[in-house]
């Protein structure tokens, strides 16, 4: 187990934004689950929702998703979003964020996924693979 954090940068662009001239409202949902993903594919060597889907008949739907917003999100700089798992449970997953730019804490967020047989669109006990690499990793808000 590492004790750096894992960052996920988004670029944020023009196109992001809307006319207030700051990142629509809908783009926060976006790059916190984009960072997500790369959260995977960092853990899992590669393997992010669509190889966990595809090659491993495993989907992680969501179940809740809470943000919390503090400063407006633009394409000045660099949005820096601090991912980790906060709970492993029997068939379910939450992970935390803090987004930054800037040094300035954007927003925070709950992201809470289930595990299910993708086929079947069944739930499904957290894999031991994913049990053994999670676990250490799990960390308060």
């Amino acid at each position: 187990m590492t004790d750096t954090p894992f960052v996920h940068e988004i670029r944020v662009t023009w196109g992001d934004c809307d006319p207030a001239q700051i990142a629509y409202t809908a783009r926060l949902p976006w790059f916190a689950l984009d960072a997500i993903n790369a959260w995977w594919e960092e853990h899992f060597d590669g393997e992010g929702w669509f190889q966990m889907e595809i090659d491993r008949n495993m989907g992680t739907p969501f179940v809740n998703l809470s943000m919390d917003f503090s400063s407006p999100v633009t394409p000045r700089h660099r949005l820096m979003c601090e991912t980790y798992p906060t709970r492993l449970g029997e068939k379910s997953i939450t992970f935390g964020m803090k987004a930054y730019q800037n040094n300035v804490l954007c927003f925070t967020g709950s992201f809470t996924c289930v595990f299910t047989q993708a086929d079947v669109f069944k739930s499904m006990p957290a894999p031991d693979r994913i049990r053994k690499v999670v676990e250490p990793l799990i960390r308060e808000g």
